[in-house]
C-alpha cells in the first residue's frame, strides 16, 4: 500500500543521509517474496547490517577449518561490481575441507600445486577453482595446512536484480526468471550470481576492494545449525560420511536439505531433560 511505501522510502532516505555506504535499491524491500506474500524480501536486519558494515578482519578467519565453516553461517559476503553496485548475501551453507588426510580435499596428502596454492596461503584467502570446465566454486582458506571452507549457498540481501542479470548471462539458451531462492542456492550458482571467476583466486578477503565479508547481525545458535555430510564428493570412503557440511536450519536458500538429520534434531529437542 502507498502509506507503507512512503514510510519505507522515508526511512531509507534518512538511513542513507546518515551513513557512508552507497545507496541501494529501495524497491527491493517492496517486492514480494517468491511465495507471493507481501512481506519485504530483504532481511529485517538488513538496515542494521548496513550500519555495522565494518569488514571482518584477519583474526576472524584465523581459526580451525571446522570452526570457521560454522562461524561463516550468518555472516555477510559483499561483492562490489566494477560499476559500483554492491551485492550482499548472508552465508547459509558451508563445507569444511581439511587438507592432509581428507580424501575429498584438493590438498589431500599435503599436495600443493599451482591450482590449489591459495589453500596454503594465510587464512581469509580465496581459493577459486573450476568444475566441468565451465563453473566456478569459491572457498576461503583457514588455519591448517591446505584447509579451506567451501561457500555453498547464500541468502541474497541486496542487488538481486544484478544477481539475476549475472545468472542469466551465465546460463545458456532461453531462461525462466529465477526466483530469489534460486539465485545462490549452490556453490556454482553463488559464483555466477556474484560474478566470481578464476580472477578472484588468491584474493584476500581482508584487503580486497571487490569482495569482502561483514558481520551478520544475528549469529545462529547451536540449535539453528544442521551438521551433516558433504555433497557430491563421490567415492571417498569414510570421508564421504564425515559430518563436515553446515547449514542454517529452516532456511529456504540452502541447496540441499538433510531431512533425516533434521528429524533427529527435532526428536532430541522433544526428549524430556
Amino acid at each position: 500500500t502507498m502509506p507503507r511505501k512512503r514510510k519505507l522510502l522515508a526511512q531509507l532516505s534518512a538511513l542513507q543521509s546518515n551513513s557512508s555506504f552507497p545507496p541501494f535499491d529501495a524497491l527491493e524491500n517492496l517486492n514480494t517474496t517468491p511465495d507471493g506474500d507481501s512481506s519485504p524480501k530483504s532481511s529485517k536486519y538488513f538496515a542494521i547490517e548496513k550500519k555495522n558494515s565494518s569488514r571482518l578482519e584477519a583474526d576472524f578467519f584465523n581459526q580451525p577449518c571446522i570452526s570457521l565453516a560454522k562461524s561463516f553461517l550468518g555472516q555477510i559476503l559483499v561483492r562490489k561490481l566494477p560499476d559500483g553496485r554492491e551485492l550482499w548475501g548472508r552465508i547459509v551453507e558451508t563445507e569444511a575441507y581439511l587438507g592432509g588426510e581428507d580424501e575429498a580435499s584438493h590438498s589431500k596428502g599435503g599436495k600443493q600445486t599451482q591450482r590449489n596454492a591459495a589453500m596454503f596461503m594465510k587464512p581469509g584467502t580465496l581459493y577459486v577453482y573450476q568444475i566441468y570446465g565451465i563453473y566456478f566454486c569459491v572457498n576461503v582458506s583457514s588455519q591448517g595446512e591446505g584447509a579451506a571452507v567451501l561457500l555453498r549457498s547464500l541468502e541474497p540481501l541486496q542487488g538481486l536484480d544484478a544477481m539475476r542479470e549475472l545468472r542469466s548471462t551465465a546460463r545458456k539458451g532461453p531462461t525462466k526468471l529465477l526466483k530469489d531462492w534460486q539465485l545462490c542456492n549452490g556453490p556454482s550458482k553463488l559464483c555466477q550470481a556474484l560474478g566470481i571467476d578464476k580472477a578472484f583466486d588468491q584474493k584476500d578477503l581482508t584487503q580486497d576492494a571487490a569482495i569482502w565479508m561483514v558481520p551478520g547481525h544475528d549469529p545462529p545458535g547451536e540449535r539453528d545449525v544442521v551438521v551433516t555430510t558433504r555433497i557430491g564428493i563421490g567415492n571417498r570412503g569414510e570421508w564421504a560420511q564425515k559430518p563436515l557440511r553446515f547449514y542454517l536450519r529452516g532456511n529456504k536458500f540452502v541447496s540441499v536439505v538433510d531431512k533425516k538429520t533434521e528429524r533427529e534434531m527435532a526428536a532430541m529437542e522433544h526428549l524430556p531433560c
